[in-house]
C-alpha cells in the first residue's frame, strides 16, 4: 500500500528568524533558502513581506533563485499584506500566499477588537482575493488550540469553499497536551464536511517543551503538513525542531506509516549552517543534533556499544550526517586529503574558496596536534559566513593581569571599493575582551554595545579552538557575530569585527 507523504514546512526563515538576535542579511538567507533546498523540504517560508522593505527584497530573491520548493510569504488578512506577498512570491516556480488569523475569543476580542462574524468574513474575503492571484493558498487560524472547536471548523469550511487548500491549525502559544492537539485534529478531520479538499497543516510552539510531540500526536490523527524550524527556533522557547520530527517518523517507521520527501543526511550541515548564520547555539544534549547525541562515555554504554551499537543508538549517525571519525587531518596534511574530507563533510565549495581554506587550515594544524572535524567545519563556515567584508585583522596585542589595567591595541584594514587603509587605535577597559572591544569600537567609529558573549571549545584536548559568539546592539538593532581561534582573545576579536561587517552590509543595504 502506498504511504501518505508528509510535507514539511520550513518556517526557520520567517517564525526562526523571529527568534531574538537571529536576524539574516539577504545574503545569508539565501544561502539558508539554498540548503533547505538542499534537504529536501518542500515549502520554505521565505518571510514576511510586508513587515519590512528588506524582508519583500529578501522574499523576492529566494523566489528568483530558490528553485524546487514551493516558495511562500506570510500575510495577514488584508488585502495589502495579500498584494506585497503575491509581489514578492510571484517570481516563483511554485509561488504559495499564506494568510493568518486568529480565531480563539481571547485574540479576537483583546487583540483584534472585532467579532466572531467580523473575523469569519476577513478569513473568507482575503482568501477569495489571494485566489486572483494564484492558486496556492494557505490559510492558517492563529491560536486555533485555544478557539472554540464549532466556530473553528466553520472558519476551515468556509476558507476551504472560499479556495484555501492548505488549512494551518496552529498551537501558537504551546498549550495544548499531546492528547488535546492530537484528539483537536482528529475533529477537524471528522467534522469538517469539505476537509478532503484541502491539507490539514500543524505549526506547534514549544513554550511547554511538547512542540514536537504535538506535531506528531496531529501526524497520527491525520495533519499531512508540518511547520518547523532548523535547531527548533523561533520566538520564546521556540517551534517544533524539523530534524526531531523527521527523524522520528524515520525511526518510528512503523508506528506512523507515512513517507517524506527529507534527504535526512542534510540535517546535521543545515543545523551547522543555520547555528553559524544566527549566532543560536545548538545545547549539547539536543537530540538528533547536539554534540552529545552520538556521544558514550558511561562505561557499560561503552561495552554495549562494542558489542552492537544498536544496545544505545536507535538511530545512525550517518543518517542525519554525523561525521563519524574524529581525527581526520593535520599539519602533514595535503590539498588532497583536505579536500576529500571537506565532501565527506557535505560541502562542495568553488577553487579559491578552498585554496583560502586550506591556507588558513595549514595555520591552524601548526598551533594544533591533531584537527578534529568540528575544527574544519568551524574553519568553513567562518570562510563562507556571506557577509562582506569592510574591516580585516591586522593585528591585536593585550596586555592583562593582576593589579594591571587591561589595554589592547589593534590595528585594522579598512577595505571601501578598491582603496584599503590601516587605522590602529589602542584602549583600555574592564579586562582584556572589553579593551580590544573599545579599540575596535574607536577605529570604526560606532557606537556598538556588547549584549551577549559566550565562548565554547570547538572541539577536544588543550589545544582546541575557542568559538566565541556575540549579540551586539547598533542603532536598535541586534547583530550576531562569531569568531574562532585557538586564542581566545583573538577569536573575540574575530567574533566582533564579524558583527561589524554586519552592520556595514545591513546600513548599506
Amino acid at each position: 500500500m502506498k504511504k501518505d507523504k508528509v510535507l514539511f514546512f520550513d518556517t526557520t526563515l520567517r517564525d526562526g528568524e523571529q527568534s531574538p538576535g537571529a536576524s539574516m542579511n539577504l545574503k545569508e538567507k539565501i544561502q539558508v533558502a539554498h540548503q533547505l533546498a538542499n534537504m529536501g523540504v518542500d515549502i520554505i517560508e521565505a518571510g514576511f513581506p510586508i513587515s519590512s522593505p528588506g524582508d519583500f527584497e529578501s522574499v523576492k530573491s529566494i523566489a528568483q533563485q530558490i528553485k524546487g520548493p514551493v516558495i511562500a510569504g506570510f500575510a495577514r488578512a488584508n488585502e495589502k499584506d495579500i498584494t506585497a506577498c503575491w509581489e514578492s512570491v510571484k517570481y516563483s516556480k511554485n509561488p504559495r500566499i499564506h494568510i493568518f488569523i486568529a480565531t480563539s475569543d481571547l485574540h479576537i476580542e483583546k487583540k483584534l477588537q472585532k467579532t466572531r462574524q467580523e473575523v469569519f468574513d476577513m478569513a473568507v474575503r482575503s482568501v477569495k482575493f489571494a485566489k486572483k492571484f494564484c492558486d496556492d493558498i494557505e490559510f492558517s487560524a492563529e491560536d486555533a488550540s485555544r478557539s472554540d472547536i464549532k466556530y473553528l471548523c466553520s472558519v476551515i469550511e468556509a476558507v476551504i469553499d472560499a479556495g484555501a487548500k492548505t488549512v494551518n491549525i496552529p498551537d501558537t502559544v504551546g498549550y495544548k497536551m499531546p492528547e488535546e492537539f492530537g484528539s483537536l485534529i482528529a475533529t477537524v478531520k471528522n467534522t469538517v464536511p469539505n476537509i478532503s479538499k484541502a491539507v490539514i497543516s500543524v505549526h506547534c510552539h514549544n513554550d511547554l517543551g511538547l512542540a514536537v510531540a504535538n506535531s506528531l500526536a496531529a501526524i497520527s490523527n491525520g495533519a499531512r503538513q508540518v511547520e518547523c524550524t532548523v535547531n527548533g527556533i523561533g520566538e520564546r522557547a521556540g517551534n517544533a525542531a524539523l530534524e526531531e520530527i523527521v527523524m522520528a517518523l524515520k525511526t518510528r517507521e512503523y508506528f506512523f506509516n507515512v513517507g517524506y520527501n527529507l534527504k535526512t543526511k542534510e540535517i546535521y550541515k543545515s543545523s551547522k549552517l543555520v547555528s553559524n548564520i544566527t549566532g543560536v547555539l545548538v545545547q549539547p544534549n539536543k537530540a538528533v543534533v547536539g554534540a552529545n547525541a552520538f556521544a558514550h562515555e558511561s562505561g557499560i554504554h561503552q561495552d554495549g556499544m562494542l558489542k552492537d551499537r544498536n544496545t544505545y543508538e536507535i538511530m545512525s549517525p550517518e543518517a542525519v550526517g554525523v561525521p563519524e571519525s574524529l581525527l581526520v587531518l593535520g599539519k602533514h596534511s595535503g590539498r588532497h586529503a583536505f579536500t576529500r574530507r571537506i565532501k565527506d563533510l557535505g560541502y562542495t565549495l568553488e577553487a579559491p574558496i578552498m585554496e583560502s581554506l586550506f591556507e588558513r587550515f595549514k595555520i591552524l594544524a601548526d598551533k594544533k596536534k591533531c584537527v578534529f572535524d568540528d575544527d574544519i567545519i568551524a574553519l568553513v563556515e567562518e570562510g563562507i559566513s556571506g557577509v562582506k567584508e569592510t574591516y580585516f585583522i591586522d593585528y591585536v596585542h593585550v596586555t592583562s593581569g593582576v593589579s594591571v589595567i587591561p589595554t589592547a591595541t589593534v590595528r585594522l584594514k579598512k577595505t571601501d571599493k578598491s582603496k584599503t587603509e590601516t587605522i590602529q587605535e589602542a584602549s583600555c577597559g574592564t579586562g582584556p575582551v572589553d579593551a580590544i572591544y573599545q579599540a575596535i569600537n574607536k577605529i570604526t567609529g560606532m557606537k556598538v554595545d556588547l549584549v551577549d558573549y559566550s565562548l565554547r571549545a570547538v572541539s577536544v584536548g588543550e589545544d582546541a579552538q575557542g568559538e566565541v559568539n556575540i549579540k551586539v546592539k547598533y542603532k536598535d538593532s541586534v547583530y550576531t557575530g562569531k569568531g574562532t581561534s585557538t586564542d581566545i582573545t583573538e577569536a573575540s576579536a574575530k567574533a566582533y569585527v564579524h558583527a561589524i561587517n554586519k552592520i556595514v552590509v545591513m546600513q548599506k543595504e
